[in-house]
């Protein structure tokens, strides 16, 4: 069974803003390196996505892959499952948000990934490591600049 690599950050900026940074795939490209195009492929009724492609090319890891997200009725969280990959053959993740002491937004990022390549855990645990702490500091440098 995988492992789950776990992260946090605490980002200058109420809960909310940090979620509609994170539910806008459209500027993904802009903001996150390694995100090539992202498109949205299914919307719920509420506008959120529900079915979202992405094109990642991370240096030697390029993939396509596409993700489907359940987002909590009070906003502070959204999860995810791969749908489809080609070199993914599972991803499960989610984004906790929650209340930092002083103000701003503790964000928690859970992610879970197994390819479809052999790989040693070792080296995966600290590729989700990175893929976390990076994704991290690109949202907070989106959300705080």
């Amino acid at each position: 069974m995988a492992e789950k690599t776990k992260r946090s950050i605490t980002i200058d900026a109420p809960a909310d803003r940090v979620m509609a940074a994170i539910a806008d795939f459209g500027a993904y490209p802009t903001w996150v390196e390694a995100a090539k195009t992202v498109e949205v492929l299914e919307r719920r009724p509420d506008g959120r996505a529900e079915t979202v492609r992405f094109v990642l090319d991370a240096g030697i890891v390029k993939d396509t892959y596409v993700l489907r997200y359940r987002w909590a009725a009070d906003g502070r969280a959204v999860s995810w499952n791969l749908e489809s990959g080609e070199i993914q053959k599972a991803q499960s993740g989610s984004y906790v948000l929650g209340d930092a002491p002083g103000g701003g937004t503790v964000v928690d990022y859970e992610l879970t990934v197994d390819l479809t390549i052999p790989m040693i855990g070792l080296f995966k645990r600290k590729a989700e490591k990175v893929i976390t702490d990076t994704a991290l500091k690109e949202l907070k440098k989106k959300v705080e600049g």
